[in-house]
């Protein structure tokens, strides 16, 4: 994931949490008493890194509490997240984490720590649709013209991505299985500079999220063939689907969510993720996040644990049968 693409789906939880912080204060109970923590397992200046300070700055309001944002980063994100499966579950220390946490559960065979073992789902806050991108110059006009291209040229088809391992990475491979097509991978160092080859005509595909993808569309240097949703987006529904392109079951996103330790007492997590949630039930703030693409959530941490659980199934699948390797 790529600065341009957190900042466009953070500015729509800037407007979740601008009316968290008009929460009445009379709402404020004894927690929190000292600072919160929230771990991102990736470096300053990064995507998740600002995400993560716009979340903190707008709950320090709601809250009434300071909230530092402790970048561990390392190991596509292993290390922050080892971090929190080992302190204390006391309701003062969480992790802001995306899909990439339910692909490193099989890409690396000796994690320190287990997701459905060591942590507590606090909210599912946002999903980003990805969408199939190809050069504005390529001869395709849909999903079905690029499978067949690619089955009619077998290993002369490529598609990019943010580096080995990455959500990018293990959605083309998902593509390749369910299209039974044989493409070559190439990792660039991040999403963007592989969305700009795109752009050149270097690389014949990418699985982009869909914020960074949809302006260069508008301005004709991209095309998109579809999104990898189950159903159109409300906000453009001229955007078939890939899934009713010849390709029923690809749904890819790219989601943001927040954990706690396993053991975190409930009333915090609840007060946490309800202070979020109440937010997506603004009209303002909904028509603000669909405007950019971007599904706002308001699940349960019940029905994000099941989601969660159905990411690590589906990614362990494409994990193995590409034979991919993050150790």
């Amino acid at each position: 994931m790529n600065p341009q693409h957190s900042l466009i789906a953070w500015q729509a939880v800037c407007g979740i949490a601008a009316c968290v912080a008009a929460a009445p204060a009379s709402a404020q109970q004894a927690y929190p008493d000292k600072p919160i923590r929230i771990v991102v397992g990736y470096p300053p200046g990064g995507s998740s890194d600002f995400s993560a300070r716009i979340l903190a700055q707008r709950l320090s309001t709601a809250l009434g509490q300071s909230i530092v944002v402790d970048n561990r980063g390392g190991a596509a994100g292993n290390i922050g997240t080892d971090i929190v499966a080992k302190a204390p579950a006391d309701g003062y220390t969480f992790l802001f984490t995306t899909v990439s946490l339910s692909i490193n559960e099989t890409l690396y065979t000796k994690l320190p720590f287990d997701l459905k073992r060591d942590f507590v789902p606090v909210i599912f806050l946002a999903e980003l649709p990805n969408a199939m991108v190809v050069p504005a110059s390529s001869p395709v006009k849909t999903v079905a013209e690029f499978i067949a291209l690619a089955k009619a040229k077998p290993g002369q088809i490529n598609f990019g991505s943010g580096g080995t391992g990455s959500s990018v990475h293990a959605m083309g491979e998902l593509f390749k299985l369910m299209a039974g097509v044989d493409m070559v991978h190439i990792p660039y160092k991040g999403n963007a500079q592989a969305l700009n080859d795109v752009i050149g005509g270097q690389v014949d595909m990418i699985l982009s999220a869909l914020p960074p993808a949809l302006p260069l569309a508008k301005a004709g240097k991209v095309r998109i063939l579809g999104i990898a949703m189950p159903e159109r987006l409300r906000s453009l529904p001229e955007i078939p689907t890939v899934a009713e392109q010849g390709l029923p079951g690809y749904e890819m996103s790219t989601w943001y969510g927040v954990f706690a330790p396993a053991g975190t007492p409930p009333e915090v997590t609840e007060r946490i993720g309800t202070e979020l949630r109440r937010g997506t039930a603004d009209p303002k703030v909904r028509d603000l996040i669909l405007a950019q693409g971007i599904e706002p959530l308001s699940d349960t941490p019940a029905e994000f644990r099941a989601f969660v659980n159905a990411e690590l199934a589906k990614w362990a699948k494409v994990v193995k049968a590409a034979g991919i390797k993050g150790d």
